[in-house]
This record gives C-alpha cells, sequence and structure tokens, in this order.
C-alpha cells in the first residue's frame, strides 16, 4: 500500500543505475582489462583503464548518496538521524530556489503513541523488535527521493519531495498511509501488539521559516498538537502551534517553582458506568501550564520531575488539590463520589505515606472510600518492597480504595490482588485499542474481565477514544470506562459545568404506572 503511485518504477530504475555504476562493478575489474587487451591490444586495454575510474567518479557519486546518509545511523533501526533529515532538506530547499519553487519539500513527523511505556510492558526486546519492524515498513512506503530518519525511540521524520499536487488534502491522505502502516499489528514471541502513532507535518507554505530547522520545528509542533488530541491524530501546523523548541531539560529550581507556583496543577478526567452512564468519579492527572510554553504535554515533565526527585512533592500538591476539589463539588451539591491520584513508587517508599495520607483525610473531613489511589501493577508485584507493601496494606485498612493500574502490563498474581484488597483492576489501553473490531483484543478483555469477576474485583477500561469501544466494553461487561470517548482532563473550574451537563443528557427513567 504504497502512497505513491509512480514509487515502484522510480525504485526499478534506481535499481537499475545502482547495478550499472554501483560499487560492485570493480569485482568485475579483472574481466574488462583482460577482454579488452583481448580484443583490442593494448589501445583498447589503455581507454578502458582510463574510462572506468571515471565512471565510477561520476556515475557512482550520483548513485551511492543514499549509502553515505545511513551514516550515523539509529542503532536499533539502521535508519540516518535527525541531521541527515536536516541536510536532506536544506539540499531540496536550495534546489526548489534554484528552479523558482514549486517542489519545496514537505516534512513531517510520526511517532508510537507511549514508545516508550511500550518497550517497558513488553520488554526491551520485543519493543526494539517493533521498532525496526516500523522503520522498514516506512522505508518502503516511500519514493527513493523521499527520506525518513530515526528522530528519538519510537519517532520518526520525513522529507518528502513537494510538488504542484502535495495540497492540504493529498498530505492528509499519505499520512494516514503511513499512520496505517506504523499500526498494522506487530507479532513477537507468539504474542499480537497493537500500537496507535500519531503524525504532524508542515506544508511548504505554512512554514514559519524558509529553512531546515523551521521545517522540523513546525512538524514537531504539530505532532504534539496531534498527542494531545488524543492518540492516533494527525494535524498540520498552522502559526497557532508556533512555539521555540526547548533545547534544554527543564532545572529542578524551574519545576520546583512551576509546582510551588500552581503552574503544575490537578486536571480531573471522568470515570462513568458502562450500566447507568452515571459519574463514578474522577482520576487526577498532572498538568503543566506554562506562562511562557503554554501547555507542556506530561510525557516531557513528568520523566524530569521524577530524575529531579520531586515525585513526592508533586503527590502532596495532587492529594491537596484532589481533596479540594471534592470539598467544593459537595458544597456546590454535585455528585462526585471519588477522586482518584496516581502513588508513585517513590512515595510509597516513604514511610510516612499513610500519616501524610491520614492526616489530610482529617483535616478535609472526607471519608477515606472517596479517595482511590491507583499503584502501578508492577509495583504491587515486587512484593520484596516492604515499606511500599506496608503502606499499601495500611491504606486499604483505613478505608481508601486500591486501583490496580495499568492493568495486564507486569505481573500481579492473584495472591497479591487478594493480599492488598484490590478494589477495582484498570485494564490497561493497550488492550482496549480496536477492542471494538479486532477479534484478539475482544479474547483478550474477556478473559481479564472473567477473571475479575470471580475474584469479585471491579473493572475500568482506561484510554477509551471511541463510542465502539466504548459499546464493546459495555457488552463485555467491564463496569467503568475511562477516556477521551466520555471526556478530556479538564481544570477543575470545567468540572461543575461538564458533571451538569452529563447529568442533564443522561436518559431518565421511566414513570412506573399505578395500579388500577
Amino acid at each position: 500500500m504504497n502512497p505513491y503511485p509512480e514509487a515502484p518504477a522510480q525504485a526499478l530504475r534506481q535499481k537499475l543505475r545502482d547495478a550499472l555504476v554501483g560499487p560492485q562493478l570493480v569485482a568485475f575489474l579483472p574481466a574488462l582489462m583482460l577482454g579488452a587487451y583481448w580484443y583490442g591490444g593494448e589501445g583498447l586495454l589503455v581507454f578502458v583503464a582510463l574510462i572506468f575510474p571515471a565512471i565510477l567518479l561520476f556515475g557512482g557519486a550520483n548513485a551511492w548518496p543514499n549509502r553515505r546518509d545511513r551514516w550515523p545511523a539509529d542503532a536499533i533501526t539502521g535508519l540516518p538521524l535527525r541531521k541527515s533529515l536536516l541536510n536532506h532538506v536544506e539540499n531540496s530547499l536550495a534546489r526548489a530556489n534554484h528552479a523558482g519553487g514549486g517542489h519545496d519539500p514537505v516534512v513531517m513527523v510520526l511517532e508510537i503513541d507511549d514508545a516508550r511505556q511500550l518497550r517497558n510492558r513488553h520488554g526491551h526486546v520485543a519493543g526494539d523488535h517493533i521498532m525496526r519492524v516500523c522503520a522498514d515498513r516506512l522505508k518502503n512506503m516511500l519514493r527513493p527521493e523521499d527520506l525518513v530518519v530515526s528522530l528519538d525511540y519510537g519517532k520518526f521524520g520525513f522529507a518528502l519531495r513537494g510538488g504542484q499536487r502535495m495540497d492540504l488534502e493529498s498530505m492528509i491522505a499519505i499520512a494516514g498511509r503511513l499512520q496505517d502502516a506504523a499500526t498494522q499489528p506487530y507479532s513477537f514471541d507468539a504474542t499480537r501488539i497493537l500500537v496507535t502513532a500519531s503524525i504532524g507535518f508542515v506544508m511548504p507554505s505554512r512554514a514559519p521559516s524558509n529553512s531546515a530547522d523551521g521545517f522540523l520545528l513546525a512538524a514537531e509542533n504539530a505532532l504534539e498538537s496531534a498527542q494531545a488530541s488524543g492518540p492516533g491524530s494527525i494535524r498540520a501546523f498552522t502559526p497557532a502551534m508556533n512555539k521555540p523548541r526547548t533545547t534544554q531539560p527543564f532545572h529542578a529550581s524551574e519545576l520546583l517553582e512551576a509546582l510551588e507556583n500552581g503552574q503544575i496543577s490537578a486536571w480531573f478526567q471522568p470515570q462513568i458506568s458502562t450500566d447507568t452512564g452515571q459519574l463514578t468519579g474522577f482520576e487526577a492527572l498532572a498538568r503543566w501550564v506554562h506562562p511562557q510554553k503554554g501547555q507542556i504535554a506530561p510525557a516531557l515533565f513528568l520523566p524530569a520531575i521524577e530524575e529531579a526527585g520531586l515525585m513526592e512533592r508533586l503527590g502532596e500538591v495532587m492529594l491537596f488539590q484532589s481533596l479540594t476539589a471534592l470539598r467544593g463539588w459537595d458544597r456546590a451539591g454535585l455528585d462526585a463520589p471519588s477522586v482518584a491520584i496516581n502513588l508513585a513508587a517513590d512515595e510509597l517508599r516513604n514511610p510516612q505515606l499513610y500519616d501524610k495520607i491520614r492526616w489530610e483525610l482529617d483535616r478535609f473531613d472526607t471519608a477515606p472510600e472517596r479517595l482511590t489511589l491507583e499503584i502501578l501493577e508492577n509495583v504491587v508485584a515486587d512484593s520484596r518492597d516492604d515499606t511500599a507493601t506496608r503502606n499499601i496494606a495500611a491504606l486499604s485498612r483505613l478505608g481508601c480504595r486500591i486501583d490496580l493500574d495499568d492493568f495486564g502490563t507486569g505481573h500481579a498474581s492473584i495472591t497479591n490482588i487478594r493480599r492488598f484488597d484490590v478494589h477495582r483492576i484498570k485494564i490497561d489501553r493497550s488492550f482496549i485499542t480496536h477492542v471494538d473490531t479486532d477479534r484478539d483484543q475482544q479474547n483478550m478483555v474477556a478473559a481479564i474481565l472473567t477473571m475479575a469477576e470471580r475474584l469479585g474485583v471491579a473493572t475500568l477500561g482506561e484510554g477509551v477514544e471511541t463510542p465502539g469501544e466504548h459499546a464493546m466494553l459495555a457488552q463485555l461487561g467491564c463496569d467503568h470506562v475511562q477516556g477521551y470517548s466520555i471526556a478530556r482532563p479538564m481544570p477543575v473550574e470545567e468540572t461543575a459545568s461538564w458533571m451538569i451537563a452529563h447529568a442533564a443528557d443522561l436518559p431518565r427513567p421511566l414513570p412506573l404506572k399505578k395500579p388500577a
């Protein structure tokens, strides 16, 4: 499924040219010299000896640039790196300017959603295998004059030859085909793995500057906008997306200031019942709205917070703001049964965590069962950490609900689910994606739901992005759902209006008729 109908013919011409003037021609040098001497004597021998280097010099110089561009290359995919893309775009811009325009390159950036989490979930070997297969698929989609490079783990950049037919509609179609190639199911060690991918691209007429760096920055900004819209999105660059590239990592002082002055705050994503449609709770998610840079993706700042050793401070902020939100909803007469916060491994290792949470619940006069603590499955599976184990068990006895997050990606045993009195398991998004169309996904989710039912544990499907996925999970018997198809994470100021509108949309029960 090549996005360019003329690509096969061009690829054949490229292979013929490589065969005629490529370096393999050197292997035939002895035979050529012997034949020249045999048929033409010394005169023809001298002629061939002079013309042969010229063929290699001038023909080979034009035939080999793709080979040179491969080095240095990405260690996993073998693709060229960012500098190769910038050089390719600069050369394309120079040729287009020399020709009077009309053939400016188009730059695209595709990224596998949650690529690093994918590697953590399935292991480094499986993750790297997926990246290599994805790179091969993307290379096979392109014409010889186009280029694909590796920008980061799971992130690929493209420089496509422009032309009169490269309008917005054509680019969206090409982006969709590249996206489809990257998201075809992967197979590794008898496991079928599904992924999603987001794409951002820039049209030459919309680029903020006529430079390779400007083109690539615009495409990356478009990608960031696509990812903010949800997994599997495609966005074209617009001037509203224009913002400078962050070249330096976030400093600890900058992160701490953002935490203290409210730039990093809790946004809330609803969770609803698949039976009644009613709101069953919110999950509090950290979001950073920078005064100059705008909203910064969690995938960018959360690792920096962890590296800076500020996860416990982030946890304190999220707990305080979540309990404040609960109190505000109660005072407004709104029915928000619970709020969930994520507990990182660093927080669980703090011997004072239990006392801290109990004190905050007393301070806000909030019943413990209204606070849900989300704990990653791999943390529960690692029962060797005595402090974490003690904290989870103590908070469960206090009455806090325990959600097992990212279920299906770790190795939590049934014993641990019972031991920590897990209230609900959150089925990881990797199992939810395409559950409405993929039979294997349906079977996997059905197996998880059957196990949960036997254990008496509630279930929640997270990352529900489409109405079809929502409907299928309800049909399979999943208790709760959460994701963009219900609502995006929102600031606390917007939650009240959402709850009122959502309650108004719920179907009213039919009145019972009085007996005659």
